[in-house]
């Protein structure tokens, strides 16, 4: 599958992205020769092949999990930087919309 640079464009105004043309052609081409990577592998051989992921075997390496008592609810609230009628005051991180 061939993408094209309106479609780089099309996928870039849904983002709110700003590219120039020259990154529409770059990313065009650089995105079409991923697809064609992908069309290469989906032509592998994979019967019998075990699904991974990982490509060596790994071991869990957490411990395992333990009921412990929280810390009270007061010590937290005294421990922070803020606090307001027993709860963490916390600066504002998303903004409303116009």
């Amino acid at each position: 599958m061939r993408i094209t640079p309106e479609v780089v464009e099309r996928v870039a105004r849904l983002s709110r992205l700003e590219l120039t043309e020259e990154e529409r052609a770059t990313f065009a081409s650089q995105l079409s020769s991923i697809l064609e990577y992908f069309a290469r592998l989906d032509r592998l051989p994979t019967e019998g092949v075990e699904p991974t992921s990982h490509a060596i075997r790994v071991t869990n390496v957490f411990r395992p999990d333990q009921v412990v008592p929280s810390l009270p609810v007061e010590a937290v609230v005294a421990m922070a930087p803020q606090a307001h009628e027993g709860f963490v005051v916390v600066p504002r991180v998303l903004e409303a919309e116009e």
